[in-house]
Order: C-alpha cells, then structure tokens, then sequence
C-alpha cells in the first residue's frame, strides 16, 4: 500500500474521492492508500472462504460480503477494505458515497508480504475497537496456516493456529466451520527450490 500525496484528508474528500475511483483505497489516520492488486492464490482463497461460509449461512440471518465492502472504524475514523466480512443479525450500513458496513460480526484478511504488518497491528487494532467484532482471521497464502482470535466475554482474544491440511477450524460466533482443505482448494504454493511445501 502507498500513500497518495495531499496536503490533507478530511473523510468527506475521501469518500467523495472513493465514489469516483476505479481503484480501492483505505482511510488511516488521515491519508489515502491505494489498495494493490491481489495475487491468483489471495483471490482464490477469498473465493473459497466466501463460497464455504455462503453455503452454511443460506437461508440464516447472516450476510457474507467481499472485499468491495467498505467498513467503518468509529473510534480512530478510519476505513479498511476486508477480504471478507460476515453480518449475523441486523447489518447497519451508511448510505453515504458508497455502502458502507458499522457492524462485522466475522472480519477475514488473507496476507500479503506488503500487508501483512498492517493486517496484523493497525488493521487488527482498529477492528478490536468495533463492538461487534467477535472473530478475526488471518490466512496465509504461501503456506496451510489460518489464524484465529475470538473475543471472550472479559474482552479477551484467545488465540487459535491451525496448520494441519485435514484440520477444520470452528467459528463460534456464526456457527460455521471453515476446512483447511476447503479453503485452499486448488491453491498451488510457489515451489521452493529444495522441493514442494508441506503442511506445518
């Protein structure tokens, strides 16, 4: 991600800017960043996870939303794309230059060597804050690993690291269940020279 030059942001220059855009960028801490391209294996993922949690949450109040839905962070003022998002209940959504989410129950980021920093300090950070917010999920895509933090009662985030191919990972907060196996279905590793990536 890179920021774009202007003196200053304010959120309505950025919304505005955003409704015209062709290009996804996200709102930190008053600067715009442009939102790179994502690799075949990142899209493959997000496709296999949307498809997995749409087929369990048919026909339940819940909606399971790409990585064009825009979510708002109310404590800091700023604005992350999620790979996927997942409203059980009643989604609220501001109707300003563009739809965007108050309320993600799930949020889901596949990382990226440019991202992967951010996904898992400012990003998460931000995400904490929402009340909502009662699973957050980290996907590699250069290796079989999901990571889950999921929101006690006492505010607490327990820590879950699956890295087994055959493992399924539970997601409590909208009773589902993700499959490793699912989620990386017809992902290809890149090939070290020393031979092909196994399973942690």
């Amino acid at each position: 991600m890179s920021a774009l030059e202007k003196t200053r942001w304010t959120v309505e220059d950025y919304l505005a800017f955003e409704r015209d855009s062709q290009e996804k960028h996200e709102f930190v801490g008053g600067e715009v960043y442009l939102m790179t391209g994502a690799s075949e294996s990142h899209n493959l993922i997000v496709a296999n996870v949307i498809m997995t949690l749409g087929v369990q949450l048919r026909r339940r109040p819940c909606r399971v939303y790409p990585s064009d839905m825009l979510v708002r962070i109310a404590a800091t003022g700023d604005f992350h794309y999620p790979d996927v998002s997942v409203v059980c209940g009643e989604a609220v959504i501001l109707r300003e230059a563009r739809d965007i989410l108050l309320n993600p129950t799930v949020v889901i980021e596949v990382l990226s060597p440019s991202t992967e920093l951010y996904d898992r300090g400012r990003k998460f950070h931000n995400y904490r804050t929402l009340d909502s917010l009662q699973e957050y999920l980290l996907i590699a895509q250069d290796a079989y690993r999901i990571e889950r933090f999921l929101r006690h009662a006492d505010g607490q985030w327990l820590f879950t690291d699956v890295t087994a191919l055959d493992a399924v990972l539970e997601l409590p907060s909208i009773e589902c269940k993700l499959a490793v196996a699912d989620v990386y279905d017809k992902v290809e590793f890149e090939t070290p020279a020393t031979g092909s990536p196994q399973p942690e």
